[in-house]
């Protein structure tokens, strides 16, 4: 059974189609890539499988579950986490602070607890606090814990955001555009990491990229987007050959 899996799904704007008949099926541990030109729908594939938006027509079945209906903090709740292509992280909090915000769903404290400060509060908290510092030493960031996060280089600032989304425990991190605005350094250094912490933290991947270097080197399957609908997919060879996506994305 797929990890994720849509059938049909579509959603309209005002009379404008801007998702149809999308079928994708990801299986567990797999690294996907989702690929297209500039408004192919990518971005509003990411918002229906996340609950920010409703589709109009189709279904979202994640682990078994049909997600229709669904409000984004459920979705969140059922282990998807994403990152955003216009990063979006605390800016007036400190490095660790970020993280740690995302283990809010997570604790186990009462808010009498919290409020009195008593032992269970101060247990659950240095267990976050070294939960946070783990993550964050995966992406080489553990001496920065107290840098404010507006001060880091963007692509500090983007290992950050992919910390975070982690800290929720997901089962399918969704990373959307995580390459832009780095150089190739840093590009390369993030495909590293992104296979790493698939295989560290044993989860599936799906990745909006533009960057073709980044997604034929690491992913596994493609799928190609193309005014709002699935014109191709398959594994990257096949993806480079395809002459519909030639035409639509690579150039001729």
């Amino acid at each position: 059974m797929p990890l994720l899996k849509t059938e049909n799904l579509g959603i309209t704007f005002g009379g404008l189609k801007a998702l149809s008949d999308v079928h994708v099926e990801i299986n567990e541990h797999e690294l996907v890539g989702l690929i297209g030109p500039n408004g192919a729908g990518k971005t509003t594939f990411f918002n229906l499988i996340t609950g920010v938006y409703t589709p109009t027509e189709g279904k979202i079945i994640f682990d078994g579950k049909l997600m229709n209906g669904k409000k984004n903090y459920q979705f969140n709740n059922i282990g998807i986490a994403r990152t955003f292509q216009n990063i979006r992280l605390f800016k007036g909090l400190t490095v660790i602070e970020n993280v740690k915000t995302a283990f809010h769903s997570s604790m186990k404290y009462s808010p009498f607890s919290g409020i009195l400060k008593l032992p269970s509060y101060w247990k659950e908290e240095k267990l976050i606090h070294e939960k946070a510092i783990e993550l964050l030493r995966v992406f080489s960031l553990e001496n920065l814990i107290n840098e404010n996060a507006s001060n880091l280089p963007y692509g500090q600032q983007r290992k950050l955001e992919i910390a975070r989304a982690l800290a929720t425990n997901p089962k399918l991190l969704l990373l959307d555009e995580p390459a832009a605005g780095m150089n190739p350094s840093e590009t390369s250094e993030l495909m590293e990491t992104i296979d790493i912490i698939r295989k560290r933290f044993n989860i599936t991947i799906l990745l909006i990229e533009h960057d073709m270097n980044l997604v034929m080197g690491i992913c596994e399957k493609i799928f190609v987007l193309d005014y709002g609908m699935i014109i191709a997919k398959g594994v990257p060879e096949k993806i480079k050959s395809n002459p519909k996506v030639i035409a639509a994305y690579l150039g001729e």
